[in-house]
């Protein structure tokens, strides 16, 4: 793994060009049909436009606390999807977000290419603070800073629309949480440049009172004459997908129903963007809730009745008992867009070898990104510093330094190889999955040997304390010899096997739950398993994550640190 670090700069331009394909998840066929869902990760609330030449597609989604955030993915035919970027390096103001504010932060984006000015928006609302907005000329460059264009609370999931003549209107939903009100979409008037409201909101749609009740995440088009507003309702984990039109963007707006679960098992088939190709066709990007696992990305062949879309297949399925002429259901294989060609299988980055000095795309952290959180290396690895715990420290729940990738299949196998160097007592790192219940195996110094320990945490989001079980006594693989500030080392494979296990409610909705088992291997072949089966939980509005993690106790020690050589998936 060691390189020159000129070798490792000479390196860069070819990692970030490579394409990937995933062991454990691909929805390509080669065969000229996909499988869904296209991306088997945790893409909330995606949105989609079309670039500049008309032929490539930017796809963003939900990052709320972790950074960098408002992920940006390239594909050039709806179904292979890379990470080429992130919007934003760091959440505004600076001093909020420099500590972990789960569930904050970035909620419902969108995404458009605005043809007057050749530029790309993103816009988002944070629920805390206002309406946001980031542009570029190229979306997988560098991004403005985040500008606040409408302040206030509880403004979520917005979307602009620029109309022929230049005008500028901003759609949004609204959080219940923050304003005390919710089910309701409004619509104002911006300035051209999107950059400020000159308008008061006005209200296009309420769903209270009825089915189409939690309606949020709409997203503005115009088609033929027509306003669009497409949004979910119904409630995230079994809503369905609504179309409004309307000649006017001030409405009023006739609604229907037009993708719902029908006969199958994809819970809450809703939000997200619509897609025209040059080619003629519609396809629809949107996620479903798989809860431990977050919200994955399905993708729907649009057709069109009577100026309505249908999304999906199986024109006319049942939605709360009744049958809705223009709906349709998930297609789990279909035959891939018509995009004129066929482009190479490429999927979402998972596996590093930290053989480059930046970071992988996929990876994240809970908070603003701090030098003390970690740093690439010249000699090939990621130096991951020990997390200071707080006075009053409960649990994992406060630290921003955790280093995370979201999961990338219902069934995989994360094998890494790392070395924890401790300067003293009680310093640890290891491998974690993440989620409002934790669960990891670290090595952690006592005395003059290591103590591998399995630490689990439930409700870690409501403070509760973790649970430590000791699962072996190793001695230090090196010891340095100097006598200032010496550290004892210990390497060490870590593997974590994430298993699919199902389950049912007690409604008799689908339970997207899976069993995490841990291993550990001296020499990265003959693994020994080891410590107790955990069930994977969710984080804040997020899916659970798994990376590493490394902490120490409150005071004023010398820091210690995890360098991570490689991190591996497979079955």
């Amino acid at each position: 793994m060691k390189k020159t670090f000129l070798a490792l700069l000479l390196a860069v331009p070819v990692a970030l060009s490579a394409q990937y394909k995933s062991k454990v998840w691909c929805p390509d066929n080669g065969d000229g049909t996909f499988t869904n869902p296209v991306i088997n990760a945790d893409y909330s609330d995606p949105d989609v436009c079309v670039g500049a030449s008309g032929e490539d597609f930017y796809l963003t989604a939900s990052s709320f606390n972790c950074i960098p955030g408002l992920p940006i993915l390239h594909s050039k035919d709806l179904v292979n999807w890379e990470i080429v970027g992130h919007a934003i390096k760091k959440l505004l103001p600076e001093d909020r977000y420099a500590v972990a504010q789960h569930g904050n932060g970035v909620w419902a984006p969108s995404i458009r290419y605005n043809e007057y000015n050749s530029t790309y928006y993103i816009y988002w609302g944070d629920p805390d603070l206002g309406v946001f907005v980031v542009t570029a000329k190229d979306p997988a460059g560098e991004w403005t800073e985040p500008k606040c264009v409408i302040p206030g609370k509880g403004m979520i999931d917005t979307t602009p629309l620029w109309d022929e003549d230049g005008r500028c209107y901003l759609v949004n939903g609204w959080a219940n949480s923050r304003c005390q009100f919710n089910s309701v979409l409004t619509v104002r008037e911006m300035s051209a440049d999107g950059m400020k409201a000159i308008g008061d909101p006005v209200i296009v749609f309420d769903g209270n009172g009825t089915n189409d009740r939690t309606a949020e995440g709409p997203k503005f088009y115009k088609r033929d004459g027509w306003y669009w507003i497409m949004c979910p309702a119904g409630g995230v984990p079994v809503g369905h997908e609504l179309a409004m039109r309307s000649k006017s963007p001030f409405g009023p707006y006739e609604s229907k129903t037009v993708l719902a679960r029908g006969t199958t098992d994809v819970n809450g088939p809703h939000q997200g963007g619509w897609i025209h190709l040059k080619s003629g066709e519609d396809w629809f990007l949107h996620f479903q809730d798989k809860e431990a696992y977050g919200r994955v990305v399905w993708l729907e062949p649009v057709t069109w009745k009577d100026n309505w879309p249908v999304m999906g297949e199986k024109q006319g399925v049942k939605a709360y008992g009744k049958t809705e002429k223009y709906s349709g259901q998930p297609v789990l294989t279909y035959k891939k867009p018509n995009v004129g060609k066929t482009y190479p299988i490429n999927n979402p980055v998972e596996d590093d070898e930290f053989n480059t000095p930046v970071l992988g795309k996929q990876w994240q952290w809970h908070a603003n990104y701090d030098q003390t959180f970690g740093m690439p290396t010249s000699f090939g690895c990621f130096r991951v510093f020990c997390h200071r715990q707080s006075e009053g420290f409960k649990n994992l729940w406060e630290a921003g330094n955790l280093l995370l990738q979201k999961t990338p299949a219902d069934n995989f196998t994360a094998t890494t190889k790392l070395t924890v160097t401790a300067k003293d007592e009680q310093q640890y790192g290891g491998l974690i999955v993440m989620g409002m219940d934790y669960s990891s195996i670290v090595l952690r110094r006592v005395g003059d040997k290591f103590e591998l320990q399995q630490i689990t945490c439930k409700q870690a989001d409501k403070g509760k304390a973790e649970e430590i079980k000791v699962l072996a006594t190793l001695s230090p693989t090196s010891v340095d010899k100097v006598d200032y500030q010496p550290s004892i080392h210990c390497q060490l494979y870590m593997r974590l096997k994430v298993e699919y296990i199902g389950g049912k409610t007690k409604g008799g909705e689908n339970k997207h739950e899976a069993r995490v088992t841990f291993a550990y291997s001296k020499d990265g072949k003959k693994f020994t398993p080891c410590g107790e089966p955990f069930t994977m939980r969710q984080g804040k509005w997020i899916g659970a994550k798994i990376g590493i993690c490394a902490a120490e106790p409150a005071g004023k020690k010398v820091r210690g640190w995890v360098d991570v050589d490689w991190f591996h998936i497979d079955k």
